[in-house]
C-alpha cells in the first residue's frame, strides 16, 4: 500500500478478521489503538509502527471512543469525533486497515462481566483520581489485542501510566505482543498534543503552557535531587492561577518510588479551566549540592 491510498474500514469483527486473514503467510501486523480526533501525535505513532513493518505487513489503526474508561460526569459525550479527517491522517501514514467498531460490536450484551484489573499500579496518579479508568483502558486494549492479534502495538508516552500498565499487562498475561512507546509530540511552545486541547479557549490555552514549563523546570533541577526538582516544578504551577493541580510526582520509570539518583519520570495532571490535561517527561535525578547552599 502507498501512503496516499485510502485504508479499508472494518466496522465489525468479521470484517476485520476477513481483512487480516488475507495477509501473506508470515506477514506481521502492527496496531495503533486510538479514540480518534487524530493529531500529529497520533500520526507519529502510526509512522513509527509503519517503519517497523515491511510492505507485506499490515498496519491497523483502531478508532473507538471506549465508554468503559469514562466515569460518570466525564467527557464521553463531547469527546471530539472527526472520522473523515481521521481517515485522511491514516491514509497519509500508510495505514492499511481502520477498525472503527460500534460500542455494541466491542461490548456485545453490554458491559463485560470479566474485565482486566490494573492492580496496584492502577491505584496511583491517574488511578487515584480516576479509579475506574485503567480497568476500562486495559479491558479494551486486551480485546483489541485479541481481535487484531498484533505482533507490535504502538502507544504514546504522553499517556505514560497507561503505557506502563499496557506493557505490564502484555508481559504478565503472556499476550505475545511487543508494546512500544513513542516520545510525546508537542506544540512549538511545549504543550503536549492531546485531542482534549480542542476544549481549550484562548485564555486556557495560554495557561496550559504551564504544565510543560513546570516539567522542564523539574528536568533542569533534577541533578539537585527529587525534592528540589519537585519544588522547581511547583513554583511554576503556583504562579499560574488558571491551573488546578491534581498531582505532581516523580517516580522511577516503572512508576515505583523515585530513586535517589538515576532515571526517573516527572508526571503532572491539572485542570485548566474546564479541561483536564496530563503530561510527563523523563529526567535524570542526581545528588549534586545546591550551588546556592540551601
Amino acid at each position: 500500500m502507498t501512503a496516499a491510498s485510502t485504508p479499508v474500514v472494518a466496522g465489525t469483527r468479521r470484517e476485520l478478521h476477513d481483512l487480516l486473514g488475507k495477509r501473506d503467510e508470515g506477514a506481521r501486523v502492527g496496531l495503533v489503538p486510538t479514540m480518534g480526533a487524530l493529531h500529529a501525535g497520533h500520526a507519529a505513532l502510526m509512522a513509527d509502527a509503519r517503519r517497523r513493518l515491511t510492505p507485506a505487513d499490515r498496519l491497523v489503526t483502531s478508532i473507538f471512543v471506549n465508554p468503559l474508561q469514562f466515569a460518570p460526569g466525564e467527557d464521553l459525550d463531547r469527546y471530539p469525533r472527526t472520522f473523515d479527517a481521521d481517515l485522511r491522517t491514516c491514509a497519509e501514514q500508510g495505514v492499511d486497515i481502520v477498525f472503527a467498531p460500534s460500542v455494541e460490536e466491542v461490548y456485545p450484551g453490554g458491559d463485560p462481566l470479566v474485565t482486566v484489573s490494573p492492580g496496584r499500579l492502577g491505584d496511583v496518579l491517574e488511578g487515584a483520581v480516576r479509579p475506574t479508568h485503567f480497568r476500562g483502558v486495559l479491558t479494551v486494549v486486551a480485546k483489541l489485542f485479541g481481535l487484531v492479534r498484533p505482533d507490535v502495538a504502538v502507544f504514546g508516552e504522553k499517556d505514560y501510566q497507561q503505557l506502563v500498565l499496557i506493557r505490564r499487562m502484555a508481559i504478565d498475561l503472556c499476550l505475545g505482543v511487543e508494546v512500544v512507546g513513542v516520545p510525546t509530540v508537542r506544540e512549538a511552545d511545549g504543550l503536549a498534543l492531546s485531542s482534549r486541547n480542542a476544549y481549550l479557549d484562548p485564555e486556557a490555552r495560554v495557561a496550559a503552557h504551564a504544565l510543560s514549563t513546570s516539567l522542564r523546570a523539574a528536568v533542569e533541577d533534577a541533578a539537585l535531587g527529587r525534592t528540589r526538582a519537585l519544588a522547581a516544578a511547583r513554583a511554576v504551577l503556583k504562579e499560574c492561577a488558571g491551573v488546578l493541580v491534581d498531582y505532581l510526582e516523580i517516580t522511577d520509570p516503572d512508576l515505583g518510588e523515585a530513586p535517589t539518583s538515576g532515571e526517573a519520570r516527572v508526571l503532572v495532571a491539572a485542570r485548566v479551566g474546564t479541561t483536564r490535561l496530563i503530561d510527563n517527561m523523563p529526567l535524570m535525578l542526581g545528588t549534586e549540592k545546591d550551588p546556592g547552599g540551601s
